[in-house]
């Protein structure tokens, strides 16, 4: 501990008059002030060096706490922002599923009008459709069978060879309809 400073009896006297053993007391007493605070600035500069030292090992260690609390904390975080992206992720595959499910319906709806207005226009245009072709190849085969009963045999040939070619471009006809 620092060391506390008496006061002597030094400056006791009245006016100038003093004795030489007064003032041999009196610088006396200067020296043992002057080593006396010499002493308490040494203990002083003493005592902030050890504070100085401790703060320094204590530091280390807070530090090192601090650090595995940090490394702790992250690992929880990083753990929690983990789900939340799973989460996310779970249900933004539940939107894509619903609105592809949902555009594939209305696909299927735009094909099924744009089918039923071209059939339209090609009906109002007097374009057969692939029915009505399949209808008169039915029709042309029963009429050159018809023929060929009737006819004999050659009638049959003649009549067979060019209804063939007009039901393939009957069928195509049906196909590109």
């Amino acid at each position: 501990m620092v060391k506390k400073i008496s006061k002597g009896s030094a400056g006791s006297g009245k006016g100038s008059a003093r004795s030489a053993g007064a003032d041999f007391a009196a610088g006396l007493n200067t020296s043992k002030l002057a080593a006396s605070v010499k002493d308490s600035a040494q203990q002083i500069w003493l005592a902030g060096m050890g504070a100085f030292a401790k703060a320094q090992e204590e530091g280390g260690k807070v530090f090192d706490a601090l650090v595995k609390e940090g490394v702790s904390l992250q690992k929880k975080t990083q753990g929690m922002a983990e789900d939340k992206i799973a989460e996310v992720t779970g249900k933004m595959s539940a939107m894509a599923d619903t609105v592809t499910s949902k555009a594939g319906q209305n696909w299927d709806k735009l094909e099924s009008i744009f089918e039923q207005r071209t059939a339209k226009a090609m009906s109002k245009l007097g374009v057969p459709t692939a029915k009505d072709v399949a209808a008169l190849n039915k029709r042309v085969d029963e009429l050159a069978a018809a023929v060929a009963r009737l006819g004999g045999s050659k009638a049959a040939k003649v009549a067979k060879a060019p209804a063939a070619p007009a039901a393939k471009r009957a069928r195509k006809t049906a196909a590109a309809a």
